[in-house]
């Protein structure tokens, strides 16, 4: 009887214990990443102001929120700092945002070794979350890499590298306060959803700027012993500028980097036959044009509607600026005539041929002024008027 007892009593008490564990698995599974980092008074007040308008940006860029994938690209020479981020692995990654470093220590080149304050350069991932900062929030890279570990000194690598905030640097990459927190919820909710190695690639120049590379050339002068790191990393550079994926990239024995596959070729520009326009013909007015008078000409409706007029021709205008105009200031001059007629229409400044043809069109479409007055007198007066033309989204 007494065994009987103790056998149900050890029974009871495995079936506690079994179900008081898989109830702190469900809580602990269920407590997520996101919630944690929320846990900490900074991130919490960064999700608060921060991530309305985070999903407003994504969705004004066409993106899906939140990322599930995300990743980051440094350039030291540039001062920048780029955030790519994507909504399936097979996706393309698209630029969501270009951040400005604020201050970046050191030289192009590596980092080889503690206090050398150097920003290093090469292939890392983000390992630490830090919402308790000394720099307001940071993110933890994880230098020394298999590369830095067989290159930089075997006792004193240096460490602890950090994308962080505060605009202060002693060989990280600091950002401002507004900024890491919006990065912070970025890399969180990628790593909520299960990317648990977000990629930071940091390059000493943007390769596409024909001014950083005019210096990168200068500094391998002096430098020759990094033409093969920078070539290495230029590699792996256009291989995502040209694909939008992430390159493979493997560390050999000696510590160099070896980018997998080989980098497309640019894409072909396509060949634009512009077509000339023919000059425009303006016949010039052949009466007198009075130089001084007592009263101006006045747009039907009056200054208000003249400006109406302008402000719908200027955004009309904007179709036909060329591919590398983005804006355009432009001086057309024409003739009213006695009877409020306009007459000798021409663009004096500015524009292209397509645009000018378009707009000298739209003004001799204007309806009859009120002609100038002189000495009681209706004459003819030129005016000239300037119009400022933009595409949209270029400010």
């Amino acid at each position: 009887m007494r065994s009987r007892i103790l056998r149900y009593l050890l029974v009871v008490a495995t079936t506690i214990l079994v179900s008081t564990a898989a109830n702190a698995q469900t809580a602990v599974s269920n407590f997520s990443f996101i919630e944690y980092q929320k846990s900490f008074p900074r991130p919490n007040d960064a999700w608060k102001r921060k991530e309305d308008t985070l999903m407003k940006q994504f969705q004004e860029k066409g993106l899906e929120w939140p990322a599930r994938f995300m990743y980051l690209r440094s350039f030291k020479f540039d001062s920048k700092l780029e955030v790519w981020v994507k909504a399936a692995r097979g996706d393309k990654f698209k630029l969501f945002k270009t951040y400005k470093v604020c201050a970046l220590a050191g030289t192009l080149g590596p980092k080889r070794m503690k206090g050398d304050y150097q920003v290093p350069e090469g292939f890392y991932y983000i390992n630490e979350f830090n919402p308790r900062s000394n720099y307001h929030l940071s993110l933890g890279l994880n230098y020394p890499n298999a590369s830095d570990r067989i290159l930089s000194d075997s006792l004193a690598p240096g460490g602890d590298i950090y994308i962080h905030g505060s605009c202060v640097t002693t060989g990280c990459i600091p950002i401002t306060d507004q900024q890491i927190e919006e990065l912070y919820i970025l890399a969180t909710h990628a790593r909520s959803q299960g990317q648990d190695f977000i990629p930071v690639h940091i390059f000493p120049i943007d390769f596409n700027s024909a001014k950083s590379t005019d210096y990168l050339a200068r500094y391998l002068k002096d430098f020759p012993e990094y033409r093969a790191m920078a070539d290495k990393l230029k590699q792996a550079f256009l291989y995502f500028d040209r694909t939008q994926q992430i390159p493979v990239v493997m560390t050999t024995r000696k510590g160099s980097y070896e980018v997998e596959g080989d980098v497309p070729p640019p894409p072909v520009q396509e060949v634009k036959v512009v077509k000339k326009r023919a000059p425009r013909v303006v016949k010039e007015y052949a009466g007198e044009i009075a130089n001084v008078v007592n009263n101006l000409p006045v747009y039907p409706g009056g200054s208000q509607a003249f400006q109406e007029f302008i402000d719908k021709v200027g955004k009309d205008m904007a179709a036909y600026l060329e591919e590398d105009q983005r804006k355009a200031y432009i001086m057309v001059e024409f003739v009213i005539d006695s009877t409020g007629k306009n007459h000798a229409v021409k663009v004096i400044k500015g524009g292209n041929d397509e645009l000018n043809f378009h707009l000298a069109e739209a003004f001799e479409k204007m309806p009859a002024w009120a002609p100038a007055i002189r000495q009681d007198q209706k004459v003819a007066v030129k005016l000239k008027q300037s119009i400022y033309v933009e595409k949209e989204g270029s400010k």
